[in-house]
């Protein structure tokens, strides 16, 4: 394998087909989040939690796909066994990560991570692809490290709007919704970093 094998599917994930704005998943704790004074920690937390996630959860369905549900003939029921293995890796992925990295608040994320359909949705576009394990870990690692980007950005775009004078009827969602397209549009320019 070539280095261009390696940096494609992790810049990929990352910047052009991007989990939360090419794909529509992972949105949901993208925009529960409310800005507020000290929730820089917090947003880094979230963003090492799921790209943690996308990691374990990738590693152990690729092995349960292959060496469980394909042998077996039951490749139709990835779906019921990458969801619960991807929800009951959540508290020991947490307290594990708590335990490693003590200065981040960990402690109330099990929520954002059990709504982050990212988690689920990269398994099956992992199994549905079936490029090898490597590809696999490299997709997730570009797709966890475009989550914390996207949530990075979003967040200060969120924290602009939330102190400026924005017209009543965009308050709220509306605005949060149109920032989102904007920061997708901006994403796109991305596309002309990788020639067909």
């Amino acid at each position: 394998m070539t280095m261009i094998d390696f940096v494609l599917p992790l810049v990929s994930a990352a910047l052009l087909n991007n989990f939360v704005l090419h794909w529509p998943l992972g949105v949901d704790p993208l925009l529960q989040a409310r800005p507020a004074a000290g929730k820089r920690l917090t947003l880094h937390a979230q963003g090492i939690a799921t790209s943690a996630l996308m990691l374990v959860t990738t590693l152990i369905s690729h092995s349960l796909y292959h060496y469980l549900l394909l042998p077996l003939g039951l490749e139709a029921f990835k779906l019921f066994v990458f969801l619960p293995t991807s929800v009951l890796l959540i508290g020991p992925l947490l307290s594990l990560l708590a335990r490693g990295l003590p200065r981040l608040p960990f402690g109330g994320l099990t929520t954002p991570l059990l709504g982050n359909a990212g988690i689920l949705g990269l398994s099956l576009l992992n199994a549905a692809d079936d490029k090898g394990l490597i590809q696999a870990l490299l997709t997730s690692l570009g797709a966890g490290l475009g989550f914390w980007l996207v949530l990075g950005l979003f967040s200060d775009l969120r924290q602009r709007t939330f102190h400026e004078e924005v017209p009543q009827p965009f308050r709220g969602l509306p605005i949060d919704l149109i920032g989102a397209g904007l920061i997708g549009v901006a994403f796109l320019g991305f596309t002309a970093l990788v020639k067909p």
